[in-house]
């Protein structure tokens, strides 16, 4: 098992990619702490999981909080006194042109994707410091690298993931602390699968492969980053995305 016993936070993973992230982890023999802020549904996939064999902690999280995210990584560590991996992979969406967007919906989106992965980096990094060993994997996006339309919001809170994710590699590499970055391209979660049938199949022909990813896919970049096979890979952000733009 390529994180056995290891203690790993992933941050929402109730839906989508952060769900199949943790399954993917349990199923490499990882401790994994499912934080999101939607109770209900992570309760939920909490005894989907465990109904499978798996024994997987839920902790609810605000990550745009920081007295929030303190509590999640002391219970974390009240609870299995380490944590070796942090997928910082909680964002949301708000989308609108420029000249409709409003201030609340910019606030609120570089509140979560942003300010939440300094929270929880921050939060958890010292303890990382103290082990002298620890890998963080930001979920940054194809929107953050090329920009996107309506997204003015969700395009600078994923593109300045990667300017954090580049320097914290040059401030924690020396400290025994892996910082790298996943850029997924368009995925088959629950929120695009509710878009209209057109649009997916728009967002399809742009894509090298001529389909849309799944979440697992994306999770399976997470594992790898995580596990000791990506040990020498820092300050790297590894696109996921079937070959959008070339």
């Amino acid at each position: 098992m390529r994180l056995f016993e290891k203690v790993a936070i992933i941050t929402g993973g109730a839906s989508g990619i952060g769900l199949a992230a943790c399954e993917r982890f349990l199923e490499e023999g990882a401790k994994v702490v499912l934080a999101d802020f939607n109770e209900h549904e992570a309760k939920k996939q909490k005894e989907y999981l465990n109904s499978k064999g798996y024994n997987i902690h839920f902790i609810q999280v605000d990550v745009s909080d920081r007295k929030s995210v303190n509590r999640l990584v002391n219970e974390t560590l009240e609870r299995y006194q380490k944590i070796d991996i942090l997928i910082n992979n909680a964002g949301i969406t708000d989308d609108a042109i420029l000249e409709k967007m409003e201030d609340k919906q910019f606030e609120r989106v570089i509140d979560v994707n942003l300010k939440g992965v300094f929270h929880c980096t921050k939060t958890v990094v010292p303890k990382m410091i103290e082990q002298g060993k620890g890998k963080i994997i930001n979920t940054s996006s194809v929107s953050g690298v090329y920009g996107n339309f309506g997204q003015t919001n969700y395009a600078a809170s994923k593109a300045a993931v990667i300017g954090m994710t580049k320097t914290w590699a040059k401030e924690f590499g020396r400290k025994g602390i892996n910082v790298n970055a996943v850029a997924p391209g368009f995925t088959a979660t629950p929120m695009v699968q509710k878009m209209p049938e057109k649009v997916i199949v728009q967002m399809e022909s742009n894509v090298a492969l001529q389909k849309l990813g799944k979440p697992r896919d994306i999770a399976n970049a997470y594992l790898f980053l995580a596990s000791d096979e990506a040990d020498y890979v820092h300050g790297h952000v590894l696109h996921v995305d079937g070959g959008i733009m070339m």
